[in-house]
């Protein structure tokens, strides 16, 4: 499935809409609904449905009225997704009360997870040009002022920021690749690489591939079902990442 860019809309026309200073105007009749109870049930339905059951049509069924009603709200579906994506960060909360950076980026880090487990569809969003709305902002606001005691300057820390929520995406992407995989096959990733072990090992040597023999007899010793546990692979690799930028700190503290 293609990945369709959150913030593929007009970008003066988004920030409007986003911002708030582009609802209906006040000539004619009373407008049946606002923007944000047409986001709300475009919402509703991807949540249940996917994205790519979004269309100013099926939204438009939703709320019962007519399709060029829709337009009236939202010019395009392009900044209406802008709209969903902005509209449900406003679920999660600001930082912790804490004075610890890295706790507050672990806190921001799991709330990320939770929100894009409620909505799914998030991932199928590319978002390189984001949708510049309230929350959005809101939360880099946060994430910045978090950086704020470690000293890094503040493209240093746009750049942090950049790095964590990449890896944040591939955590989540490659935990609902996990679920799919077992859904469509039956098998769990241990089932599976229980039944592709055997016919694997006949194939490697060991003086070709010394490594992944000793890897597999690490695998065949581990308690599968922590290591194989998407959180707890979420939770190992944020360690990682966060030891990183504890190292960058430092670094930049030593004048390195």
């Amino acid at each position: 499935m293609t990945r369709e860019f959150a913030g593929g809309g007009d970008p003066g026309r988004s920030i409007s809409l986003l911002w708030g200073s582009a609802e209906p105007g006040r000539r004619g009749p009373k407008p049946r609904y606002s923007v944000a109870q047409v986001v709300d049930a475009a919402i509703a339905v991807a949540d249940a449905e996917g994205l790519q059951a979004i269309s100013v049509r099926r939204i438009a069924q939703e709320l019962g009225v007519s399709p060029m009603s829709i337009y009236t709200y939202v010019p395009s579906k392009a900044e209406l997704v802008g709209l969903m994506f902005d509209m449900v960060l406003g679920e999660t909360s600001g930082a912790p009360p804490t004075d610890s950076w890295r706790a507050a980026l672990t806190h921001i880090a799991c709330e990320r997870w939770k929100l894009s487990e409620r909505h799914p569809w998030m991932l199928d969003l590319a978002l390189h040009r984001p949708p510049l709305g309230p929350n959005l902002l809101a939360r880099h606001e946060i994430a910045l002022r978090i950086l704020d005691a470690t000293g890094l300057d503040h493209l240093t820390k746009d750049m942090v920021i950049d790095v964590l929520h990449s890896f944040l995406v591939g955590a989540l992407l490659e935990a609902r690749e996990a679920r799919e995989a077992e859904r469509v096959s039956g098998l769990t990733d241990a089932q599976w690489f229980a039944m592709a072990e055997p016919a694997l090992s006949a194939q490697l040597d060991a003086e070709t591939f010394p490594n992944i023999l000793r890897l597999r007899d690490a695998w065949r010793e581990a308690d599968k079902a922590v290591v194989a546990d998407p959180m707890w692979r979420f939770r190992f690799g944020l360690e990682v990442v966060l030891d990183g930028i504890d190292a960058l700190i430092s670094a930049r503290r030593a004048g390195v």
